[in-house]
């Protein structure tokens, strides 16, 4: 028997705020260079961004009855996070369920699979993430699963799953790290602002990084 399951623990408002306000950059490098998705899958206009929890749905390739019925039991906020087997010629969503989606507040779609009418979906300002464009249309045959753990992107999502997503990628956060995970990134972009703020104050990038013991000892000789 298949179900369709709610997600079982959601991410507070509060949680995901506090990731909202960090790069998917930032956050991949916080966490311990974890949990970043495939460069493959992009968005359709780079001024997307998303965050929200993953409700996870499996599809068939070139199917999508379960994107649909996905779509139909979101709740607002949620990203819908579409296994479909890294199958490139499909185009299993577009401006119609983007419509639907919209209507419902839903946060946002990322899959491994085509998606189509990109030129609506900027017009609209839905956020998508695929792993390609394509015009070849899907069925409707598969039953699958809704908010099972699933792998999109070489990464293992579990249903609440804080995804956030920019022009730069997409990265995953644990909904259990989720204040410790914001907590670093802030470290992290204050130590970004000290360099900066050093540059502009004259100091080379070998002085800001310290980088002279560490070519020192691999051996390096400058000449200039």
């Amino acid at each position: 028997m298949i179900h369709i399951k709610d997600i079982a623990e959601r991410p507070s408002k509060a949680d995901i705020d506090a990731v909202s306000k960090f790069s998917p950059a930032t956050i991949h490098e916080a966490q311990g260079r974890r949990g970043a998705l495939s460069s493959r899958l992009k968005p359709v206009d780079y001024r997307m961004k998303l965050c929200g929890p993953a409700l996870t749905v499996k599809c068939a390739p070139r199917d999508n009855i379960m994107l649909q019925l996905a779509i139909n039991y979101a709740k607002p906020g949620d990203i819908i996070v579409v296994s479909a087997g890294e199958y490139e010629e499909a185009g299993s969503f577009g401006d119609v369920l983007a419509n639907a989606c919209l209507a419902k507040g839903i946060g946002g779609l990322v899959t491994d699979t085509g998606v189509r009418d990109t030129l609506q979906l900027r017009e609209l300002g839905f956020p998508v993430f695929s792993l390609s464009v394509c015009i070849k249309g899907t069925v409707k045959e598969t039953i699958a699963a809704v908010n099972d753990t699933i792998i999109v992107g070489g990464e293992i999502i579990h249903p609440g799953d804080i995804i956030a997503g920019d022009a730069d990628g997409l990265v995953v956060v644990r909904r259990q790290e989720a204040q410790e995970v914001a907590r670093l990134s802030q470290a992290r972009e204050d130590a970004e602002a000290g360099y900066i703020a050093a540059y502009k104050q004259g100091k080379s990038v070998i002085e800001v990084s310290n980088l002279e013991p560490v070519l020192k000892a691999k051996g390096l000789v400058v000449d200039i």
